[in-house]
């Protein structure tokens, strides 16, 4: 979904509390959207339109959306902790805003958790390394049926369809 589609779905109140966040941090937003951009090119890349299913690829877009994110805040932040709870804050506000069932949306705010995660353990520095990193977890990513089911997988990706 393009940014302009999702803002035309978005209510008065909802375009507020996205402008509020956005306000906090004015010199945070360009490197967000430049990361956002850049997940959506690599994941088109490496797996086509599979990574818009609720698949391994999905888990991929989400993991590796949150590094993103994190690096890019973090060339300005100067702090990791700040950079991670900016992209927290970012990312846990897209699957409010772009609601989808419950299953769905506990996936993507617990690949996205683990995306933060691998941002702090990770000390690679070129794209090309973070992303062969990521495939390799994302091959090792469990399947899961059920939200409770989630919690048995703190530290692993998750998905809910084969493809």
């Amino acid at each position: 979904m393009s940014i302009r589609s999702l803002l035309r779905r978005l209510s008065f109140r909802q375009i507020l509390r996205l402008t509020g966040i956005m306000l906090q941090n004015p010199l945070l937003i360009y490197p967000t959207l430049k990361a956002t951009r850049r997940t959506m090119i690599i994941c088109d890349l490496h797996y086509g339109k599979a990574h818009h299913k609720n698949g391994k690829a999905n888990a991929f877009r989400h993991a590796l959306w949150n590094i993103l994110i994190c690096r890019t805040t973090f060339r300005i932040t100067k702090n990791k902790e700040k950079s991670i709870a900016w992209t927290k804050k970012i990312t846990d506000l897209h699957e409010k805003l772009a609601p989808n069932k419950p299953i769905e949306t506990a996936m993507d705010l617990h690949n996205n958790e683990i995306g933060r995660k691998y941002f702090l353990d990770l000390t690679i520095g070129f794209e090309e390394e973070m992303i062969s990193f990521l495939k390799e977890n994302t091959q090792k990513a469990k399947k899961v049926t059920d939200i409770k089911e989630i919690l048995d997988h703190k530290d692993k990706l998750i998905y809910l369809l084969e493809m």
